[in-house]
């Protein structure tokens, strides 16, 4: 479980392969019926403001998270076929190799 901005307990569920015309309201409705959502937000461009074609789902009660993601994974939404899972956490490590050209090798300064 991980907490929500306001302190609570919530389950954070990822949802990939959204349509690009998705929106938040979109995915708040789509998981509403399963229960109560913290929040809903499709991941955008910082630059373009444009979908990335995944969002994410916050639901305080574990029972309605697992519902939801047992009942909406391969469902369609705007004609695409969601991915529904529990959310990995975030690795604080920050991404990929550093210092490395091309080949893999180190380059040097």
């Amino acid at each position: 479980m991980a907490q929500s901005r306001s302190g609570v307990s919530t389950v954070n569920i990822y949802v990939g392969n959204l349509s690009y015309q998705v929106t938040d309201e979109d995915l708040r409705e789509a998981f509403a019926g399963y229960g109560e959502i913290a929040s809903a937000s499709v991941i955008k461009d910082k630059f373009t403001n444009e979908s990335k074609g995944f969002g994410f789902v916050e639901m305080p009660r574990q029972a309605d998270a697992e519902a939801a993601i047992k009942e909406l994974n391969g469902t369609d939404l705007k004609g695409r076929s969601l991915t529904v899972n529990q959310a990995r956490p975030r690795n604080s490590g920050g991404g990929g190799r550093r210092n490395e050209g091309f080949g893999g090798r180190q380059r040097r300064f």
